[in-house]
């Protein structure tokens, strides 16, 4: 076994602490990665307070992993000890099914591995990225380009790849208006590639507090969605809304704002059920749909892109994990957290 120091929370209530875990010994298809950066996601926090289900404890969270290779295994032929790489939300899926087939292991249908808060093919439990050290077998580590600093590459892992896969699903580019509702972790990463892709891009908050930021990120317009005049101005004039947030919505007044074959995708996570009446999809043939990061093909694809864009962080040490937490929580972040994982001591 490899020995890793670490960050586990111990409850869905305790503060985060100071831990050793085990990682497997590599075996001839694994990669060793010293962890130099990690991203904090939303959904660490859901995972880490038992949000969506009753977890396990001890728990390492962390799925926007960005390092270095420290080792490989003897039949490892993607990479080799120095390569600057990153490990997103999953670490395995069987890859016999028809998904997995065709590159879509996040939608395995067996269900894949994910990087933290599972249960490996070992047997063993999956801890993530609030770590010195991971163990990756190669088919799900990715190249990190040289135009992007690992800080910055963190949370295109989780972040960058959950905004890139409907944006491209859904032909986002010149000619297409595109909405981002809010502007936060998700949100930020889908206003740049949108723009990125050429879009027409429109930023949907609650406030205009952040109307400055969206501008300067690459949004062409920025509305607030507690006036109810924006809903008027824009009924019926987008191709596509892309939902980040993890709050519930009013499924149909966002539906409204689509023009005719118009998609509204949910990307955002909320914990409570969310509904809509029939007829707002009807209209203007619109479709509601819902998409789930990307696979491993599509997010090597989103960081080979020649954009080279990274997500707006505040860097933090391993001690500040807690209040960043908080701070996530009253949206008091400019746009991602990253964990310095050199700060990390057993």
């Amino acid at each position: 076994m490899i020995t890793a120091n670490a960050q586990a929370t111990f409850g869905p209530s305790e503060p985060f602490k100071a831990t050793t875990i085990d990682r497997r010994d590599l075996g001839p298809r694994d990669v060793l990665i010293e962890i130099k950066y990690c991203g904090i996601c939303h959904s660490d926090i859901h995972h880490a307070r038992s949000e969506w289900r009753q977890e396990q404890y001890p728990l390492v969270p962390g799925h926007e992993i960005a390092g270095i290779v420290a080792e490989v295994g003897s039949e490892v032929t993607k990479f080799a000890v120095g390569d600057r790489v990153g490990v997103g939300c999953m670490v395995d899926s069987c890859g016999e099914c028809e998904n997995c087939r065709k590159g879509e292991e996040q939608y395995c249908l067996k269900g894949n591995t994910l990087t933290y808060a599972d249960v490996d093919k070992y047997g063993q439990r999956t801890q993530g990225g609030y770590s010195t050290h991971i163990v990756v077998e190669e088919d799900f580590v990715l190249r990190i380009p040289e135009g992007i600093s690992l800080d910055v590459a963190a949370p295109l892992l989780c972040a960058g790849i959950t905004t890139y896969s409907p944006l491209r699903r859904w032909e986002a580019g010149p000619g297409k208006k595109v909405a981002v509702v809010g502007l936060g972790g998700l949100g930020h990463m889908a206003v740049k590639i949108a723009r990125a892709m050429g879009a027409e891009v429109t930023v949907l908050s609650q406030t205009l507090r952040k109307k400055e930021d969206g501008l300067r990120l690459g949004a062409d317009h920025y509305y607030a969605t507690s006036d109810p005049e924006t809903f008027e101005k824009l009924a019926g004039t987008l191709d596509l809304i892309i939902n980040t947030v993890s709050a519930k919505i009013d499924v149909d007044a966002y539906l409204s704002l689509l023009a005719l074959d118009g998609t509204l995708v949910n990307v955002g996570a909320p914990a409570e059920p969310l509904s809509l009446n029939v007829f707002s999809l009807l209209g203007q043939r619109r479709s509601y749909a819902g998409s789930l990061i990307g696979g491993i093909r599509e997010t090597q694809e989103m960081l080979d892109a020649k954009h080279n864009i990274g997500a707006e962080i505040e860097v933090i040490s391993v001690d500040k994990i807690d209040e960043a937490y908080e701070r996530v929580l009253a949206s008091d972040v400019r746009y991602r957290f990253v964990i310095d994982i050199s700060t990390m001591t057993a």
